[in-house]
């Protein structure tokens, strides 16, 4: 009886400590352009995935894991992608650290002088140039149409998605990434073990 109890204590504590069970908690903020997000029932399953910088070497999305995420994937030739970048930009520099980041992914045919002008003419300081020139990742997580932004949990796992732009940088979106890492900070010592977080 006593192994009963403390299995079912023990399996309480981790699912009240993972912040991917959080998700549903933020329905209450889904205000203003925050609508758009539709939240995943459970989280999906982590992918090994890698997109290149403007370098052309490899980046792990997994070198992102231990921290909430948010991946834009977006085009030099998508006006409403451009329109959103700088808000994405302003909320990477103002929330953006250990806890979360913004990660923007150009798919497709980006050319990198395109997107080092495109960076420089909006004043983009805060965001990485990676890119997905395949469009493999972006075919992995069924992105159809451009911009589509996904949340990710510390696991790497989706937990979020939203087609279209969004300002990123309003109060209704800071509210709920500031719960997104409030969830985490309640959980961290949970998730933090084996998260591959630097």
């Amino acid at each position: 009886m006593r192994l009963i109890r403390s299995a079912v204590l023990y399996t309480a504590l981790a699912l009240g400590a993972n912040p991917a069970f959080a998700a549903p908690d933020l329905a209450p903020l889904l205000q203003g352009d925050m609508r758009k997000l539709v939240l995943a029932d459970a989280p999906s399953e982590a992918l090994d995935a890698v997109v290149v910088d403007a370098a052309d070497t490899e980046v792990p999305l997994a070198s992102y894991r231990g921290r909430y995420v948010l991946v834009n994937f977006w085009a030099t030739w998508c006006a409403p992608c451009r329109a959103e970048m700088p808000a994405l930009d302003r909320l990477q520099a103002e929330l953006g650290g250990e806890r979360f980041a913004v990660v923007t992914i150009a798919t497709g045919r980006n050319p990198v002088p395109a997107i080092k002008d495109f960076f420089a003419d909006e004043g983009i300081t805060s965001l990485p140039m990676l890119r997905d020139p395949r469009q493999a990742l972006a075919r992995q997580m069924a992105v159809l149409g451009l911009p589509v932004s996904v949340i990710l949990d510390p696991e790497g796992r989706e937990i979020a998605r939203m087609q279209g732009d969004a300002r990123w940088d309003g109060p209704e979106a800071k509210a709920l990434i500031a719960a997104l890492i409030a969830a985490e900070d309640q959980g961290g010592a949970a998730t933090a073990h084996g998260s591959g977080r630097p």
